[in-house]
């Protein structure tokens, strides 16, 4: 189409007709999922067996009369989809007023679609909570050109249309029970997957529209779809399975109708759905694998003819570059340098800004750059960096795969060079900081905005002071019900600290990090250590460079803090520590950390954490905390658990290492409650290992 002209009826016609007759794999693959008011890929209430792209990440919410849902869903793995849900519904109990649930479910691809065969999806809804919506499905999804078809069968909550008896009672006639027990939410059903004696069939269709013409452009992305539920029930007054003809709750129909437009990053939806209700459906989604384009930095300057005090140039230029210079060496044919501070969050980015404000001072006769990397006063890693591949980078002739293939990485605080201190600075700043509570039954969402100006001053010898000072400024934490633990209270008390703490200190400490050998560290940190509690804290982890794996040892002697933040304690005390264990996963770039030792409560028990990190930098996992507290004593939840996203902030043109992190908890008690000291070596040398290296290799030329 040439000059802007509309295509005539016919070319419309025919471009029609040519995508009705398309390979089904063809259309498939070109026409992505759109979202359920469930959270997930899926038709209007029924999943399909569509997915996400690998690793999209998506939040948004459904509107409907007397239910809201609020979800959070992330595509973990090509084919793993998950999927966190907060949903404000009717009481139940009472038929009136509205209350809170949580819930959690996951959907697995067990077949991509082919020419002949259907895609084949299997799911768990609300395995991990209350069981209020609990049901799992097996979907099937054919597309047909601009139809795409799904059919299926439910159990539980999504088989309450009871068209069939459950077919698996053809097995075992375990499968006729399916046991229920709606209380405290969070623990894992494990024992009602795939039974009950009723079942249901859903199914539906999807057609995707060709482009809309209006007198104010084209409109793309449109999707009509009806689908037939296997869901009877309108709202959860009066409960089921038990359900019989004309019981509160029952959906005057069980066919929905809906129109979706979706475009790169937003879904809409108008949904008809129960025959009763209007539902209104919109999400936001994003990539966390791609990476914003960053124009590349211009070739390296040349090397003056006769430099008068190379060191002293080299220090000067490093201080231009954001670093603070911690040591320059030349000896021979090598250049040491020990650099603290940038801006850079990984490695390579700081390998390559340090060798662009140093290579025009370099003496002639080098041969080879020692890179001496320092965070929190210790090295936590050492790159060697030829003279050749430096100055073809220098040239422009080098690229960063080249650099990366000629560099060396060696072990952290192996020699004299790498223990040595680490010098003296100072730095401030200012941020906002935002604390949120999920899932408190009078509230849906509480929260408080606070602004932190923070400080540290690193003495020297690996030793350093910091602090901060927070002021509230808006919010509804505060106004939280009190908290009704069996267990201390470590955390529950939340509202209080944010009522009584308007103006606090969220920390004041002396900390000390060391190299106690090659790739060996050690921290000890000693005052108010997080807004709850203060102590003494120690860790040793033991990291070596070039292995997928670590492990470290944290103890600590700590007593409750005071509820207005500022130098008292109350009378709690308790000794806590963890062993724990972290590795590079050798698929999709996951990482695990298990963890096993006494929490804040006394309680004891392991964590297991799973995350994955993306191209961008931004990391998106999960984790969940079993201890020896049992579920009934533990409270609303069950167990500690929650997904968590840490979004690098130079994503946004920012030049800085920081990185936001967001955590949601379904909701927060005391039980699996750890220590959140600052520092915690591993996030401090996580970036120092081959492995990190190695997904940010891209950054020595940027």
């Amino acid at each position: 189409m040439q000059g802007g002209q509309r295509p005539s009826c016919k070319s419309r016609r025919a471009a029609l007709a040519l995508t009705l007759f398309l390979p089904a794999t063809a259309v498939a693959q070109e026409v992505p999922g759109t979202g359920s008011s469930y959270g997930g890929v899926g038709l209007i209430e029924m999943r399909n067996a569509r997915f996400r792209p690998d690793g999209v990440v998506e939040a948004g919410s459904s509107l409907r009369h007397q239910r809201r849902f609020h979800f959070l869903n992330w595509q973990a793995l090509p084919w793993l989809e998950t999927s966190f849900r907060l949903a404000e519904r009717l009481d139940g109990t009472s038929g009136a007023g509205m209350t809170t649930d949580r819930s959690f479910d996951v959907k697995l691809r067990l077949l991509t679609e082919s020419d002949w065969v259907p895609a084949v999806a299997v799911g768990l809804q609300d395995f991990i909570g209350t069981g209020l919506y609990s049901g799992e499905y097996v979907v099937a999804s054919k597309r047909f050109g601009n139809w795409d078809a799904t059919l299926g069968i439910g159990w539980g909550r999504l088989g309450t249309g009871d068209d069939l008896g459950n077919p698996l009672t053809s097995l075992s006639p375990r499968f006729e029970d399916r046991p229920r027990d709606v209380g405290e939410g969070g623990s894992i059903n494990t024992f009602p997957f795939f039974r009950g004696e009723q079942a249901a069939v859903f199914g539906g269709l999807e057609y995707s529209l060709p482009e809309l013409w209006t007198p104010f452009g084209g409109i793309e992305g449109l999707r009509a779809k009806v689908e037939y539920s296997g869901d009877a029930l309108r709202d959860e007054r009066g409960g089921w399975p038990a359900r019989t003809t004309g019981l509160r709750g029952e959906a005057r129909s069980r066919l929905n109708y809906g129109l979706h437009w979706s475009n790169g990053w937003l879904d809409a939806g108008l949904d008809w759905v129960h025959g009763t209700d209007l539902l209104f459906r919109l999400s936001a989604r994003f990539d966390p694998d791609r990476v914003p384009e960053r124009a590349a930095l211009p070739a390296l300057g040349a090397r003056p003819v006769s430099p008068p005090a190379p060191e002293a140039a080299m220090r000067e230029a490093l201080r231009r570059a954001g670093f603070r210079p911690v040591a320059v060496e030349i000896a021979g044919a090598e250049a040491r340098i020990a650099v603290a501070g940038g801006r850079q969050r990984r490695l390579a980015g700081a390998a390559g800004r340090v060798l662009r404000a140093v290579q025009p001072h370099l003496p002639r006769g080098f041969e080879r750059l020692r890179l001496s990397w320092r965070q929190a006063g210790v090295e936590v890693a050492r790159l060697t960096l030829p003279r050749r591949a430096m100055e073809a980078a220098s040239r422009g002739d080098g690229s960063a795969e080249e650099l990366f293939f000629a560099s060396t990485l060696e072990p952290a605080g192996a020699d004299r060079f790498g223990l040595m201190g680490g010098g003296s600075g100072f730095a401030w700043g200012a941020e906002p900081r935002l604390s949120v509570l999920l899932g408190d039954p009078s509230r849906t969402l509480r929260w408080q905005a606070a602004a932190v100006l923070g400080a540290r001053w690193e003495i020297g010898q690996g030793f350093a002071v910091a602090g901060s000072l927070s002021r509230a400024l808006a919010g509804n934490l505060a106004g939280a019900p009190p908290s009704d633990s069996l267990l201390p209270r470590v955390r529950s008390e939340a509202a209080r600290y944010a009522r009584e703490g308007e103006t606090a200190i969220p920390a004041l400490y002396g900390e000390g990090i060391w190299g106690l050998g090659p790739d060996l560290f050690g921290r000890v940190t000693a005052g108010y250590l997080e807004p709850m509690f203060a102590g003494v804290s120690a860790e040793v982890l033991w990291r070596p460079h070039d292995r997928p794996w670590a492990l470290g040892v944290d103890v600590a002697q700590v007593a409750q803090r005071d509820y207005d933040q500022q130098l008292g304690v109350l009378g709690y005390h308790v000794t806590t520590g963890h062993v724990s264990a972290y590795a590079d996963l050798p698929w999709h770039n996951l990482q695990g950390v298990v963890r096993a030792g006494r929490y804040l409560a006394g309680d004891w028990g392991a964590t297991v954490e799973l995350s994955r990190r993306f191209a961008s930098g931004i990391e998106i996992g999960g984790f969940a905390t079993l201890t020896d507290v049992p579920f009934s004593q533990f409270g609303e939840g069950s167990f500690d658990r929650g997904i968590f996203i840490r979004i690098p902030l130079d994503l946004f043109g920012i030049e800085t290492r920081a990185v936001a992190p967001v955590v949601v908890r379904g909701v927060t008690r005391d039980g699996g409650a750890r220590l959140a000291v600052d520092n915690p070596l591993w996030e401090v040398t996580r970036e120092g290992r081959s492995q990190a290296l190695q997904d940010g290799f891209r950054d020595f030329l940027r």
